[in-house]
């Protein structure tokens, strides 16, 4: 029966590797294959190395894109989540108690799916489909002011962000 330590590879197959740099008696003495000086010919150059030249990761910028600090996030609620909910009138503390909205949450109504009654709608904003789509079905839109007041909220981050 064979056993792992009697496996060799097949004759002919494998090749002893070339000792260089032995002595100027045999092939391979003296520089090894490496040319004449250099630095290829002492030493191992970095892969990244460009002669001298500043490199690709020095020329790149360090920064990438930019964050507006003034974004304002809105938790999306579809036409077809309003109708299933049943609710004659729906705000955001109506969307939170059945758990569809999260606490601090701006919400805001968009137009998938289809509303098939007469709903009163208060949010922070709508998209122009959700509010003709609720206006078309007898509905009334009221849209809630947002609770920084102003025309944007106070800027996320500090005086280091988007530097």
């Amino acid at each position: 029966m064979l056993k792992p330590h009697d496996l060799k590879p097949a004759d002919g197959s494998t090749k002893a590797r070339k000792r260089v740099g032995r002595g100027t008696g045999g092939k391979g003495g003296k520089t090894a294959g490496r040319g004449t000086k250099g630095t290829k010919a002492r030493n191992t150059v970095p892969l990244w190395y460009e002669g001298g030249q500043v490199p690709l990761q020095q020329r790149l910028p360090k920064l990438k894109g930019f964050t507006n600090p003034f974004r304002v996030e809105y938790q999306a609620i579809n036409l077809e989540v309003v109708d299933a909910t049943g609710l004659d009138e729906v705000t955001p503390e109506a969307l939170r108690d059945v758990g569809l909205v999260g606490k601090k949450n701006l919400v805001k109504i968009l137009g998938g799916g289809e509303i098939s009654r007469a709903v009163t709608v208060k949010a922070h904003a709508f998209s122009k489909s959700a509010e003709s789509a609720i206006t078309a079905a007898g509905g009334t839109v009221e849209i809630l002011d947002k609770p920084f007041g102003g025309p944007r909220p106070p800027a996320k981050g500090n005086q280091h962000t988007n530097r």
